[in-house]
């Protein structure tokens, strides 16, 4: 789940938020968006499904099966 976390990271900081405020964007604690992050917990699909809307990039994207950003329409 590193890629995941890293993918998180980046997408996060591209939009110049904090982890904080991605973490209340996904209604949870401030700590579990942290481990998202170091990928030491992974999140549940509507987490995923969240952040991949929320950043409008593909879940393969997100979880590291393509480095293809786009959304298939």
């Amino acid at each position: 789940m590193k890629i995941l976390g890293e993918r998180i990271k980046e997408l996060r900081k591209s939009k110049n938020l904090t982890q904080k405020q991605l973490a209340e964007i996904l209604n949870v604690k401030s700590q579990t968006m942290q481990m998202f992050e170091y990928g030491t917990r992974r999140p549940k699909l509507e987490n995923l499904i969240t952040l991949a809307d929320y950043f409008d990039v593909s879940l393969d994207y997100l979880v590291g099966r393509t480095d293809k950003r786009e959304v298939n329409s």
